[in-house]
């Protein structure tokens, strides 16, 4: 990596030159199949048809005016997400991080218009990951992240999840809100309990908090919903989206329903690149492809499929994998040898996935993945173990 860039990232050294589908290419021939799809960005996969000719006719027309003006495209797409969700209302950013940030704000002003400004604080859960600015890093609470950054922005507290206890013991007149993720992909594919969500909704209706679902990696389809905290059969007051909402064009959205935003007007919040005519129309056609009759169906059986066929292996190599979790298609495997020892394998046999927290090997593919990629990836962990089991 040239000295040029900033060391921020502990780099692999591979460079890719394109990608279709499944599959990346790297500049020297190297095929992958992407398990990894920019930590679960590329929702399509590469080079997605439907999207790239989007962009293309939307770049040769118009591509920015910032928020200073209409903009029919960010207008259809929050309509499209309002109409499929729980939400009234939608704030267009650039990342999860912004969409975090807004929710953050957004609840601290739900509060002072209803005059209680003394409201401000967000219990947030052990092993949870929220971004990577000031505000989201004091949210998230790892001390790693955390480590030179001070002071650490105030306004947070942390409880184990399912510990009710300690979240009521973590709630005082200061509270606003609690925020989580449905599943903890970050810090190690963790799936938050239906009943555990049931019951945050109960808290936060009980003691007048604000419920913020933080779905930037969950949601636009990965577990096999719009939105993951739907299988819980709850409703939230803010949900947080990021990474997959646009195919691979960097968007964020903060959704909420039309009380929780009450005090959002105009001049308390903004984002010069949000929601801009490009932007939008990377959404949409995420949307057109995802809102097709029987896609969400066909995630949960992919997901089923491959999580099954994980399990095979799993009791196969009992001495490489602990267990498998998660949900639709984001999986994690629970690793016996050091995490990064798989990764660093499965990329040897032509596969890319990332690692997560808890040891975990963390499994991200495209959602309109084929069985014969699953076989593949399958295929490839079956040789890692065997190899790592000799």
């Amino acid at each position: 990596m040239t000295a040029a860039v900033m060391p921020t990232y502990g780099r692999i050294d591979i460079a890719f030159q394109r990608g279709e589908g499944a599959y990346m290419y790297d500049t020297k021939g190297g095929k992958y199949l992407d398990f990894a799809t920019g930590l679960a960005v590329l929702c399509l996969g590469h080079s997605h048809p439907h999207i790239v000719a989007a962009i293309q006719k939307q770049a040769a027309t118009l591509m920015h005016t910032s928020n200073l003006y209409n903009i029919p495209g960010q207008e259809r797409l929050a309509e499209r997400l309002v109409a499929k969700s729980f939400a009234d209302t939608v704030f267009f950013c650039n990342s999860g991080a912004e969409a975090n940030e807004c929710a953050i704000k957004m609840v601290r002003r739900y509060h002072h218009v209803n005059g209680d400004p003394e409201r401000y604080r967000v219990i947030t859960f052990d092993d949870c990951f929220h971004g990577r600015t000031l505000a989201t890093i004091a949210a998230t609470g790892t001390e790693k992240i955390l480590d030179g950054f001070g002071p650490k922005v105030d306004g947070f507290d942390h409880v184990a999840v399912g510990d009710f206890d300690a979240l009521q013991a973590a709630i005082g007149p200061q509270t606003a809100a609690i925020m989580i993720e449905p599943v903890q992909a970050e810090g190690g594919v963790m799936v938050v309990e239906d009943a555990v969500m049931q019951k945050l909704r109960q808290v936060c209706d009980d003691n007048g908090l604000l419920l913020i679902i933080d779905e930037v990696q969950t949601g636009m389809g990965r577990t096999g919903k719009l939105l993951a905290h739907e299988w819980s059969g709850i409703s939230a007051d803010v949900v947080t989206l990021g990474k997959g909402i646009g195919g691979g064009f960097p968007i964020g959205a903060c959704m909420a329903t039309a009380d929780a935003a009450k005090g959002m007007v105009a001049g308390t919040h903004g984002s010069t690149y949000g929601g801009n005519p490009l932007a939008a129309a990377a959404g949409n056609a995420v949307l057109d492809v995802i809102l097709e009759d029987g896609f969400m169906e066909n995630v949960q059986r992919l997901g089923d499929l491959l999580r099954s066929r994980l399990e095979d292996v799993c009791q196969r190599n009992d001495a490489v994998i602990e267990d498998v979790r998660g949900c639709g298609l984001l999986l994690g495997i629970k690793c016996k040898f050091p995490n990064m020892d798989l990764v660093t394998s499965m990329r040897g046999k032509g596969v890319l996935v990332p690692p997560a927290g808890d040891n975990v090997l963390r499994l991200l593919p495209p959602l309109n993945i084929e069985e014969g990629h699953i076989d593949e990836a399958v295929a490839a962990l079956e040789d890692v173990c065997r190899e790592m089991g000799q």
